[in-house]
């Protein structure tokens, strides 16, 4: 079950599904959050309340392998403009960060997973979500891609060149083929592999810097979220 309001008291917030929430400042009545937007705890501690979005209920997944960064997720729905007549593959399901991300603005989503552990965790992930859209498949990309007329795949593999073909068969005329991987070598084996229908349109790794504001000063976090991976974008012509 996906959470339903957040309350939040100063910079503290409480996720909250179904009945009485307990907190540390005090019991809130479930009758209470369903009907207002702000509360008063039996401590006479005061919340404001709001919806919770998918977002908030995203960074709440459970996670078991690494999960795909929130600015390389935001990259890989801009640069090849799925919608919501969209259908995509996932390769390298992992937790379900990025399926999940793609199935929340797409018409359907179907994910790869071999490992039956990880299809576990992320199958239950798309259920607490509420995502009707997405089928997760426990099936080995190696060995080909089921699916046709595809207008994204994307590949989070150790070796993606041995996809390629079975992508371009795959990928609809214009449709986009993104690699998401740790290693210069990766990258060099894909553009070593590549098929004639298949053009890089854009390759690039983004770093993302925090900044803060305390006392009327402005200035950057002493740590930045540096390199997680490169992003390669191929398109079939």
């Amino acid at each position: 079950m996906k959470y339903k309001k957040i309350l939040q008291r100063n910079d503290k917030k409480f996720y909250w599904k179904e009945g009485d929430l307990h907190t540390n400042f005090g019991i809130i009545k479930e009758k209470d959050i369903k009907t207002k937007s702000k509360v008063t705890s039996n401590t006479k501690k005061e919340f404001s309340i709001y919806e919770a979005k998918f977002t908030d209920n995203l960074r709440k997944i459970r996670r078991g392998p690494q999960i795909m960064t929130p600015k390389d997720i935001g990259r890989i729905i801009i640069e090849t403009g799925i919608n919501k007549n969209s259908t995509v593959l996932d390769c390298g399901t992992g937790s379900g960060m990025l399926a999940a991300s793609l199935a929340n603005i797409s018409k359907k989503v179907i994910t790869y997973e071999k490992r039956e552990g990880f299809a576990k965790i992320a199958k239950k992930n798309f259920e607490d979500l509420g995502l009707k859209n997405i089928t997760i498949k426990n099936k080995d990309i190696y060995e080909g891609i089921e699916e046709k007329d595809l207008d994204l795949i994307t590949l989070d593999l150790e070796k993606p060149q041995l996809v390629l073909k079975h992508a371009e068969s795959s990928l609809t005329s214009g449709g986009f083929l993104v690699i998401y991987v740790p290693t210069i070598p990766q990258i060099q084996s894909v553009l070593n592999n590549l098929t004639i229908n298949l053009q890089v349109t854009n390759f690039i790794e983004i770093l993302e810097r925090k900044w803060k504001f305390e006392n009327g000063i402005i200035r950057p976090e002493n740590q930045m979220l540096g390199h997680t991976g490169f992003l390669l974008f191929l398109r079939k012509v």
